[in-house]
């Protein structure tokens, strides 16, 4: 009996979307279901970086921190409107001490005692020698050490840190990255079901027989195999919708930010190192604000919609006002999120130490069910193609493609996106510089498609206010999944954080109708 779907996947963030695009380019049919909006839960609520993990040198995490390293390029190459390299400034002063139990911390407490969880400034060079030349890097600049008395990026700074290094990492816009995905397997023949539930999943004549859930209306599907991208949910899927026992878990962790008041004027970003062996990022964000995070906290209740309570703001507030000369306070913040990371259960002491790596468990008895645990943005790719890896022997398939493919807009080179704007604004005069920055980040080259022939800002229809217009919004309800106001301003852009609650509201009154 042949089946709707060569492969039906449950859950639409990042890793779901992402085995989506890579399965359906392989010639396979795909089905996509997710609960919420895509990205709705873990997948938007990142620190936005595609990076290597600087820190998990600390936990002698070399392997993870290689395929990250290496995957950072790759992605920036093929997503260069969504992703854009940034400089980080790592501020070090010989007394900083950092109380935790990584194995590099044992091992200097063993071999160099008297330096009483000191590090040494040659030990964060030699991690960040490591970190430059792990993941053969190709396009980002290397390592370099800052004088902190002269460099701009000292001025926001306490006077007792006089040198730092400098380093790549890479910024994404997460929410983006996963709607593109689910784009791009859609334009690949998948089938994206959003607001769909999975309630029932079961192996019936060696294939799995689906029921979901939309608006009230239940609906059949068969597929020859099966994949649980639920994140946060994988276990209550394996145990409440395949009603199938398993060993294996994730440790629910969760990280929070603040985004608060713009808290210096260049385009660099900060690593700030804690006493308490955690670190935290403080980033350019959106132009006019500092996204700082993150938290690491156990998130015990499923149930309960993570925020960043009172103590992880404070915790934040004081972690950066460390080191900023004028203390970040409460009275600073103007939004904050949180997300709950589905780490991959590895029986680890705390959440800081927990691994970031994903374990991808097949299960062959009847129908293939294959069970994502853990994972992180970075390498999202790659582990959509060791996933299919363990399907096309069982399913067939074509050979893996997405490393040299562009998702949707982002068919120009990276050093090309300040050309992209110029072009924009001069065949779009009506186009302030800001507006077709944003455009071009968000949409790349199909920033076009969305303007059109229009001459005018008039000519995109109504104006929702901070550029959004008709013409976005019926493009982002047409070809992008959103059906609500806070899809659009949330995530599909950052727009929540200029527009009034009344300007929301009337752009969630006129998607409704």
């Amino acid at each position: 009996m042949s089946a709707d779907f060569d492969v039906f996947i449950i859950g639409g963030g990042i890793n779901g979307c992402g085995i989506a695009r890579d399965a359906s380019g392989r010639g396979l049919k795909v089905g996509l279901a997710e609960m919420n909006d895509l990205g709705s839960a873990t997948s938007s609520a990142s620190t936005k970086l595609f990076h290597g993990g600087l820190r998990y040198l600390e936990f002698f995490e070399f392997g993870l921190v290689r395929k990250a390293l290496v995957e950072r390029e790759v992605l920036l190459r093929n997503m260069p409107h969504i992703s854009w390299p940034m400089r980080f400034v790592l501020p070090y002063h010989k007394d900083m001490r950092f109380e935790n139990d990584t194995p590099t911390s044992k091992l200097l407490s063993t071999v160099m005692p008297w330096m009483k969880g000191r590090r040494p400034a040659w030990l964060i060079r030699l991690g960040l020698f490591l970190y430059d030349n792990l993941g053969g890097r190709k396009i980002l600049p290397g390592t370099k050490t800052v004088d902190l008395t002269t460099a701009d990026t000292g001025k926001p700074l306490k006077g007792k840190f006089q040198r730092a290094y400098e380093y790549s990492d890479c910024w994404v816009e997460d929410a983006r990255l996963v709607v593109l995905n689910a784009r791009d397997a859609e334009a690949h023949g998948a089938t994206i079901m959003t607001r769909t539930k999975v309630i029932s999943a079961a192996r019936v004549d060696g294939q799995w027989e689906i029921v979901t859930e939309h608006d009230g209306v239940q609906q059949t599907y068969t597929a020859r195999a099966l994949v649980n991208a639920g994140g946060p949910w994988v276990e209550n899927i394996v145990r409440d919708v395949t009603r199938l026992n398993t060993s294996e878990g994730v440790r629910l962790v969760r990280g929070s930010h603040i985004v608060t008041k713009k808290l210096f004027d260049h385009d660099k970003s900060y690593f700030f190192q804690g006493e308490d062996g955690r670190i935290i990022f403080a980033i350019p964000y959106e132009m006019d604000f500092t996204l700082i995070g993150t938290t690491d906290a156990e998130h015990e209740n499923l149930s309960e919609k993570p925020y960043a309570t009172d103590a992880e703001q404070d915790y934040l507030c004081a972690f950066a006002s460390q080191y900023f000369e004028k203390p970040v306070t409460r009275d600073d913040i103007v939004w904050s999120y949180s997300g709950v990371r589905p780490l991959y259960d590895d029986g680890a002491k705390s959440a800081t130490a927990a691994t970031r790596d994903y374990v991808l468990s097949l299960d062959e008895n009847g129908a293939p069910l294959l069970n994502i645990f853990g994972g992180k943005i970075t390498t999202y790719r790659k582990l959509a193609e060791n996933a299919l890896k363990k399907l096309t022997p069982l399913i067939g398939g074509g050979d893996p493609w997405t490393a040299d493919a562009a998702l949707p807009g982002g068919d120009f080179k990276v050093s090309d996106r300040d050309k992209l704007v110029a072009d924009l604004m001069s065949d779009y005069p009506f186009l302030t510089d800001r507006w077709a920055l944003r455009l071009v980040k968000a949409y790349g080259t199909e920033a076009r498609a969305i303007l059109g022939d229009a001459s005018a800002a008039k000519e995109l229809g109504q104006d929702f206010g901070a550029t959004l217009t008709e013409a976005e919004v019926k493009w982002l309800m047409a070809r992008e999944y959103a059906r609500s106001a806070e899809d659009v301003v949330w995530r599909r852009s950052k727009l929540g954080l200029r527009l009034t609650s009344d300007q929301v509201a009337g752009l969630d009154a006129f998607m409704a109708s």
